[in-house]
């Protein structure tokens, strides 16, 4: 194997970066690639606003962190407006071949959601180069989303920020194997460096000597490509308030987006360049603007870095208009979406300049690089280069024989899984005639969607299977005098969300420690996912290919072979379960109680031990059981529905 290891060729990785923006986010990784260099080789290719004047030619702050730029490409069709977005992407598409012919790269290393990366993707794509995309899966609420999203569809592998991001991209059918929850790259760098000691000497070279921390403004507010005029309209306001509000701040030229030109205009207009309150400038170098935003009393605009990395900081921010409507935030964050006078905006300035928030990790925990080059090694240029995606199966249709032709009383069965949505035609017979299986969204309004859709593909299926429909009935039930309990509104027995902490973790309806965010097959998978990132997992004796989805059943092998991490997460899930079911038990005192699903087995014996010790001394003899019933969750809805329907004919 050392022998293997020795002869193995260095990773030839390719690092594109269109902005000022970006390269905050692929310079940590650079730095990264650049101290390996027995295992990688790094080439670096500039283009898009980096390379233009009125922009800061921000490649020079590429030359000056030592990286040798392979190839400059001016890319950008001036103009911006919408049109000459698309010239750039064209302009890109046309000069980018002979480059990636000319470097040959392994791999191409592209960051987020601008036009200019989409050409590279695309180019990259077409070309059969491999794509690492960092930071798909995320939600904005701009045309960044279809770039982003876009992007993501053509690169082969993953590195997202945030665990919500990792789920967009299962939901967007991208392998699970190919995702790596990394965190964001540049939080490396600014969790460790944002304490420097000369930050009042950076303060002061920008804003001037008599500036105090915590007494100044950073303004960075970009065009909405989707709504330029309603972006420019903000942008004016924002002015306006900040004028009155008569504190000294710093505000930086917006990005090269269609309608910037009109945004400087406005700038221009009111007279801000000349202004005594307000420095503009066009860049700024990331180390220095870290400083700034960490101390400033307040950042204003629609800057992404506003609702990620200010948030390390405890910053407060006033996020203005939809640019980042879809971001996760912490609570450092104060969203103004419109506006028609100043005002709302004023009012926002007097409630968040000069507070300071908990620092939020939402976007990372300073680890990122370490990842993403463990997940670089990892990559193999033998497996084919073609992308497969994770569809949802799709099941063989049931053949014709003599019970179909006789009309069968049914009813269709619903379960909400953690993980999966589930929908089945129920007979009176209680065998399954067809069941439909989807991923579970994650908002309640595509939640609703998709159970509608799978009961309506359902209902038409039962017509052709000649099966009658009785109705419709949702799994989860309490047996009370071999009757179900259905509650006032037929929703009775959400178990799953007893609550068993104050504090727990958050579950998928919205509060926080549930028993589902705890012990279902998703919270567990959760756990793995989270300790196979750290390394954390794997343990001496435990088969596991790289290509192999993560899922509960690694961390529970784990923990039979003796991973303490592993049984550490385990336990707290059976006390979890256990701790719920002694609520139940307290307060319905049933005869038995029967577990079902995938994990049942497992869970038995620990919840029956919880029983024992925690229950009252009238509820410590009953029996848990896990069910052998094929489908236990799904029967038991039916029977909500099949049960009263034959007691309505009788």
């Amino acid at each position: 194997m050392e022998e293997q290891n020795q002869s193995k060729r260095r990773l030839r990785v390719c690092v594109a970066t269109c902005n000022r923006a970006d390269y905050s986010k692929l310079a940590p990784i650079m730095f990264g690639i650049k101290s390996h260099p027995d295992e990688f080789e790094l080439e670096v290719v500039v283009l898009g606003s980096h390379l233009i004047d009125d922009y800061g030619n921000t490649f020079r702050m590429i030359e000056q962190d030592d990286f040798d730029i392979g190839s400059k490409l001016h890319t950008v069709v001036r103009g911006e407006d919408e049109a000459a977005m698309v010239e750039s992407v064209g302009l890109a598409l046309v000069k980018l071949p002979d480059v990636l012919q000319r470097l040959h790269p392994d791999i191409l290393v592209v960051h987020g959601d601008r036009f200019d990366a989409l050409a590279l993707a695309t180019a990259a794509a077409l070309m059969n180069i491999r794509i690492l995309h960092l930071e798909g899966g995320e939600v904005s609420g701009t045309i960044d989303d279809s770039i982003r999203h876009a992007i993501s569809k053509l690169a082969h592998y993953h590195a997202c920020c945030t665990r919500r991001a990792e789920q967009h991209l299962i939901a967007m059918c991208e392998d699970h194997s190919r995702i790596l929850l990394a965190g964001c790259p540049s939080y490396d760098k600014l969790l460790v460096s944002h304490h420097r000691e000369d930050y009042m000497d950076i303060i002061k070279s920008w804003l001037g000597d008599k500036v105090k921390e915590n007494d100044y403004i950073v303004a960075l507010q970009h065009p909405v490509t989707t709504d330029i005029q309603h972006s420019i309209k903000i942008y004016g306001l924002m002015l306006d308030a900040l004028l009155s509000f008569n504190k000294k701040t710093l505000i930086l030229f917006p990005n090269i987006d269609a309608g910037s030109k009109e945004m400087v205009r406005v700038m221009r207009k009111k007279g801000i360049e000349q202004h005594h309150n307000f420095r503009a400038v066009k860049h700024i170098p990331f180390e220095q603007f870290i400083q700034l935003v960490c101390h400033a009393g307040c950042m204003i605009g629609n800057s992404s870095c506003g609702v990620r990395e200010a948030g390390a900081f405890g910053t407060p921010v006033i996020n203005l208009g939809t640019r980042q409507t879809g971001r996760e935030t912490g609570e450092n964050v104060l969203h103004v979406r419109d506006a028609d006078t100043h005002n709302k905006i004023y009012h926002a300035l007097e409630l968040q300049f000069g507070k300071r928030y908990p620092c939020s990790k939402i976007y990372g925990d300073g680890n990122a690089v370490p990842r993403i080059l463990k997940f670089l090694r990892a990559i193999d240029l033998e497996e084919p280069l073609q992308k497969t995606f994770c569809f949802p199966s799709v099941k063989d249709c049931i053949s014709q024989d003599i019970d179909h032709i006789l009309e069968t009383q049914s009813a269709l069965a619903v379960d909400l899984g953690g993980t999966n949505l589930r929908v089945a035609i129920i007979c009176m017979r209680g065998k399954v005639v067809k069941k439909y299986t989807q991923p579970n969204p994650k908002t309640f309004e595509a939640r609703m969607e998709l159970i509608l859709k799978m009961c309506r593909d359902a209902m038409r299926d039962a017509v052709r299977l000649n099966c009658r429909i009785l109705g419709v009935g949702i799994g989860g039930g309490i047996i009370h005098h071999n009757e179900l309990i259905h509650g006032s509104t037929f929703c009775a027995a959400e178990l799953g969300h007893i609550m068993v902490s104050l504090d727990g973790p958050e579950c998928s309806c919205g509060s926080h420690g549930c028993i589902e965010a705890y012990a279902s097959g998703m919270a567990l998978q959760r756990e793995a996912k989270r300790l196979h990132d750290e390394d954390l997992l794997k343990v001496e004796g435990m088969d596991m290919k790289l290509s192999e989805p993560i899922t509960a059943a690694h961390l529970i092998n784990a923990a039979r072979l003796g991973n303490s991490k592993a049984e550490a997460v385990l336990n707290k899930a059976c006390t979890a379960l256990g701790v719920g079911i002694v609520n139940i038990l307290h307060i319905v005192n049933p005869s038995m109680v029967i577990l079902s699903g995938v994990l049942a087995s497992y869970y038995q014996a620990p919840v029956q031990h919880i029983v024992s010790q925690r229950a009252l001394f009238s509820a410590q003899s009953i029996k848990v059981v896990s069910s052998d019933l094929e489908e236990p969750a799904l029967l038991g809805a039916a029977s909500i529905v099949l049960d009263y329907a034959t007691r309505r004919l009788y």
